[in-house]
């Protein structure tokens, strides 16, 4: 049993969307839809806004049945809602048991992206005025007893954040280039990707700051510049950087921060393992929550099963204990995403502007933790909770 999507782009004008179609196809070669029941659901930037059964006739197999959009028993949620982003969800379950599945078991469920009814919005920032002063080798950034900034000159890094006297991370946020290889990574032996890697020593990437500087300072704002370059640990020369990382962050008194990281990598190097950045945070934040998709891991190259929402997990449950340690538990196309302790205080994270969505990962156990071990029994927890974006 498959489900095929709307016909047309994903994002049109109101009077276009309701031109569309939607066909359900019956990809089986001797059952019908018989045996089948139909649903759908709304959601409207994550949220539930509609659901209902959906009545259709019973297709044959390797046939299929079209349905005008404006038909559907959805339009006019869609229609009333004033959501940014809006996915409609069809899903196929089982009416009755049979001798191996259960009544209500999903056989198929697809999630179509319907057309926008307005721009999505960036978060409004609150613009108040920051404390920005220097303290030997760090620039402390505050607002008040709100939060607190602590970035350290020499490494180029914020190693210290607090939000209202809770300590957030303690440890340097920097570059990675770097994820622990899976077995598919090692297959084919010399010219396969770890090897490749290996050869790069993009393994083995130590980040020093070539410059640490205040661009400006305003009554609202603050704008710290960092330049890294990335070399392996073998090799201490400028001109055999592997990468040069271009970070800014723009630190409002509201202790909302934009920041922009632009990466040259050397033309010689293999295609990378992972672009992104790393820091650490307090282990008493382990309650997450982010919009994207999910429940379970998903990459960008297998997530059409994993549908966009809003979810809830402790970090313990997004790892996958896999026999033989590797990348994992990461979830794709994630619009924002909180950290937060027992308390509610904790990190909130999204994209911003134009910006793509987010590949997340967060885990007890560090990358070079799921590299090191060879079985899952072998795995040691960190102090801290690594967060890879």
């Amino acid at each position: 049993m498959s489900l095929c999507c709307l016909r047309g782009q994903a994002l049109l004008s109101t009077n276009q969307a309701q031109t569309l179609s939607l066909q359900v196809a019956n990809a089986y070669f001797f059952n019908t839809t018989e045996e089948l029941e139909f649903s759908w659901k709304i959601h409207g930037d994550g949220l539930e806004l509609g659901s209902g059964t959906l009545s259709i006739p019973v297709i044959k197999p390797q046939n299929s049945f079209d349905m005008e959009w404006k038909s559907g028993p959805w339009f006019s949620v869609w229609n009333d809602s004033k959501a940014g982003e809006l996915f409609l969800t069809i899903t196929a379950k089982l009416s009755n048991p049979t001798r191996s599945l259960e009544a209500g078991h999903i056989l198929s469920s697809t999630q179509i992206p319907l057309p926008s009814k307005r721009e999505i919005i960036p978060q409004a920032i609150k613009k108040t005025d920051p404390t920005c002063e220097t303290v030997g080798d760090f620039i402390k950034i505050s607002q008040q007893d709100s939060w607190e900034l602590m970035i350290n000159v020499q490494k180029g890094a914020i190693e210290g954040w607090k939000v209202q006297g809770v300590l957030l991370m303690n440890e340097a946020i920097l570059p990675c280039f770097w994820r622990a290889p899976t077995d598919n990574d090692k297959g084919g032996g010399d010219s396969s990707y770890f090897s490749r890697w290996k050869a790069a020593q993009l393994d083995n990437v130590e980040f020093i700051v070539e410059s640490c500087s205040v661009r400006s300072t305003t009554d609202k704002s603050v704008e710290i510049e960092f330049i890294y370059l990335g070399s392996s640990a073998s090799e201490s020369s400028k001109s055999d950087a592997l990468f040069k990382v271009n970070v800014t962050y723009l630190i409002y008194g509201s202790g909302d921060i934009i920041t922009n990281w632009y990466v040259v990598p050397n033309s010689d190097l293999p295609p990378l393992p992972r672009v992104g950045i790393e820091f650490h945070i307090e282990k008493t934040l382990d309650r997450v929550e982010w919009y994207g998709r999910g429940p379970f891991e998903c990459y960008p190259d297998r997530k059409s099963a994993a549908h966009v929402g809003i979810y809830e997990q402790s970090v313990a449950d997004m790892h996958v204990p896999y026999i033989v340690p590797g990348e994992c538990g990461g979830r794709t196309d994630v619009r924002w995403v909180t950290f937060t302790n027992k308390e509610g205080v904790g990190i909130y994270a999204s994209t911003y502007g134009s910006s793509s969505p987010l590949q997340m990962n967060a885990s007890y156990y560090t990358t070079g933790e799921l590299d090191r071990a060879t079985h899952e029994e072998d795995l040691v927890k960190g102090q801290s909770i690594e967060v890879v974006v």
